[in-house]
Parts: C-alpha cells; sequence; structure tokens
C-alpha cells in the first residue's frame, strides 16, 4: 500500500468515520487501565480554540483546511497519588482535514510554532510554558513530527509528551503527561503506532 493510495482513500472517509478510529479505553497501554475517561466525543473548530492557547479562533483552523475532530483523554481516579513520575494523563485524536498538504502545515505551522512561540508565557490554569523539545518520532507510515512540553505552576512541574502524524488527509495525535520532567517517548510512539493501525483499518474498510 503507497502513502498515494492511502491519501486516495482518506478522501472516502467521512466525520462519522472518525468515532471508529479514536482509541477506547481497553486500546490503551496497561498503566491506564485503571484511570477514567475524563474528556471524549466530537471536536470542532470552535471547541478546540476554546481549549487552545489564548487568541486561538475556530476561523484559523476551518481557514488551515481542519474540518472536525474526535478525541478521548484519560486522566487520574481521585485515589491516584500525584507523585514524580506518575503518567496522569494519556489521549488519543483524529482530525480530519480537507487535503494532506493541510494536514503537513498544521503540523508545522500551528503544532509547532504555536508551542515555540509561547515559550515563557501564561497557558492559563496558573500554568507557565517553561520549555518546548522537538522529537523525532519513528516507526510511521508517514510524517511524523514530537514535543515534549514542561509546564510549571504551583504544584511544580509537569510534562507532556506529543507526537503527531499524517495519515492523508487524516492527523492523529497522541500524548501522555506526567508528573514532573520527564519524557515518554517511546510509550508515546507505541500509542501512535496502535491509533495510525487503527486509521489505517478504518480507511481501508472505507474506501
Amino acid at each position: 500500500m503507497t502513502s498515494f493510495s492511502i491519501d486516495r482513500a482518506t478522501y472516502s472517509v467521512g466525520e462519522a468515520a472518525l468515532d471508529l478510529m479514536v482509541l477506547e479505553k481497553a486500546q490503551f497501554p496497561d498503566l491506564f487501565q485503571g484511570h477514567q475517561v475524563v474528556r471524549e466525543g466530537s471536536l470542532d473548530n470552535d471547541t478546540l480554540a476554546q481549549n487552545g492557547f489564548e487568541g486561538s479562533t475556530s476561523e484559523r483552523f476551518s481557514d488551515a483546511g481542519r474540518v472536525t475532530g474526535v478525541m478521548r483523554e484519560l486522566g487520574p481516579t481521585s485515589n491516584m497519588s500525584m507523585s514524580d513520575g506518575f503518567d496522569f494523563m494519556a489521549a488519543s485524536v483524529v482530525h480530519l482535514f480537507d487535503s494532506p498538504e493541510s494536514v503537513h502545515s498544521w503540523m508545522h505551522d500551528i503544532f509547532l510554532k504555536d508551542f515555540e512561540d509561547r515559550v515563557g508565557e501564561s497557558i492559563g490554569q496558573g500554568h507557565q510554558l517553561v520549555s518546548v523539545t522537538r522529537l523525532e518520532p519513528q516507526g510511521f507510515f508517514d510524517e511524523a513530527v514530537g514535543l515534549r512540553v514542561l509546564q510549571g505552576g504551583v504544584d511544580g512541574l509537569i510534562s507532556s509528551t506529543v507526537v503527531d502524524f499524517r495519515v492523508g488527509r487524516l492527523l492523529g495525535v497522541v500524548f501522555i503527561g506526567a508528573v514532573g520532567a520527564h519524557e515518554r517517548l517511546d510509550q508515546v510512539q507505541q500509542l501512535g503506532q496502535t491509533l495510525e493501525k487503527r486509521m489505517v483499518s478504518v480507511v481501508l474498510g472505507s474506501s
């Protein structure tokens, strides 16, 4: 299966198929099976803008070719101890765009650039963006980029390892958040490859 044929097949994918792609809780790593689903469902441009960086607008996202998305996020239960090194959250997101080119632009001009431009700034909820480090994810079918994001607040440091990868006009996103300054690239790559396989399976079943 070539990248061209995958690209072409993603044009037959509708918004309803995104629900079939985003990972179920049981498909997350074992260490997250005791966590709870804290957010899931549709992620339209309005919702993404409301939860994004200050100044984000749905118009900016639609102008970038983003159509919509679906997400599922796992978080800690009340009895979990937020100690250093604890992986407190994980998520998978699938975004639908108007073209593979728009996915590429989003990865570089919005995902990477927005984080890197805001180092040192307040990002809400009493948190400051302390540092952003580019990562080089491996093992994906097409283009993939990654970041380790470190933010600080009154409760100390938390770190997020994020990978974005392209499947035609679809963008898969996976991330794991940990208490303290940690990187989880290996685990996030594995999570991303699980999501990628599911996305491709749905795409080929839709074409």
